[in-house]
């Protein structure tokens, strides 16, 4: 028994004649009628009888309808499915995001890729970038969103944003200023995402200045929130000051205080037809 065979059976099925039944399965009428009884062979049960206005199913012939319709249908849905996971159409995906990308994951573009792909989910692992970069290594994740500066060895990257630092305060004269120099920061009590603290040291140091760093953390969410309990001013990524403390927030204004996220992955990572797609969209 073969899905053509099927086929070949539900067509004669429903035009209960052997001659109409080939012309719309475009082959003649003997190799037809041949499948049909190798078919009856095989099952050991006569699925047609012949009545005057032409052939009807027998009762066996019922009952194996029912379930011919049901395996083409799966065949038909199976079909559907490989193409869509080879096309990238189907699938999951299995993305980290770094906790400083959440003003900005998902993207707009998400919303348009969603009502084209349906079908595609994804699976979200949340941690601080290094983090992340952890799981790209141990295959965890396909994709990882990470913020700069790490280190890149090993890995592809797409730039996605590019940001200025920003200054999160509830001073109220500090408030008052449209943007804040160096000099400016070197005389509060900072708080400051521990792996920016490198650069910031290079800049004071470069100035002639030295900083209290009254509190260093690991998730820029947690700068802003000591920041907001007046435990000093802290230091983070515009996009992620706009999503927490839009309110608060001041401009710094200094060159080289600037860092992206990137989406990364593995370059001895094969991509598939999805990740192709995700990487693409965003």
């Amino acid at each position: 028994m073969n899905l053509k065979q099927l086929r070949y059976f539900l067509v004669v099925a429903e035009e209960k004649q052997i001659t109409s039944a080939a012309k719309r399965l475009y082959i003649a009428q003997p190799p037809l009628s041949y499948q049909l009884k190798q078919l009856e062979k095989e099952l050991g049960a006569q699925l047609f009888k012949r009545t005057a206005h032409g052939i009807e199913l027998t009762d066996a012939g019922q009952t194996f309808q029912s379930y011919a319709n049901e395996i083409i249908t799966l065949a038909q849905n199976a079909e559907n499915q490989v193409h869509k996971t080879v096309s990238g159409e189907l699938g999951t995906i299995t993305l980290g995001m770094a906790s400083s990308s959440t003003g900005l994951i998902p993207m707009n573009s998400f919303e348009e890729f969603r009502q084209y792909y349906p079908e595609i989910s994804f699976d979200i692992y949340e941690d601080n970038t290094y983090g992340i970069l952890d799981k790209l290594e141990k295959k965890t994740i396909d994709l990882g969103i990470v913020r700069t500066p790490y280190n890149q060895t090993g890995l592809q990257t797409k730039t996605l944003t590019t940001e200025k630092m920003m200054a999160i305060t509830t001073d109220p004269i500090l408030k008052e200023k449209k943007e804040l120099r160096i000099k400016d920061l070197a005389g509060h009590p900072l708080i400051v995402y521990r792996r920016f603290e490198a650069i910031f040291n290079q800049t004071f140091a470069h100035h002639g200045l030295k900083p209290f760093y009254a509190v260093k953390c690991d998730d820029s969410r947690t700068a802003i929130t000591w920041a907001k309990q007046k435990m000093g001013l802290a230091l983070v990524p515009e996009s992620i000051a706009k999503t927490y403390a839009e309110e608060s927030m001041i401009p710094i204004k200094h060159a080289n205080w600037v860092t992206h996220l990137q989406l990364v992955w593995r370059k001895d990572r094969q991509l598939t037809p999805l990740m192709k797609k995700i990487i693409a969209a965003m």
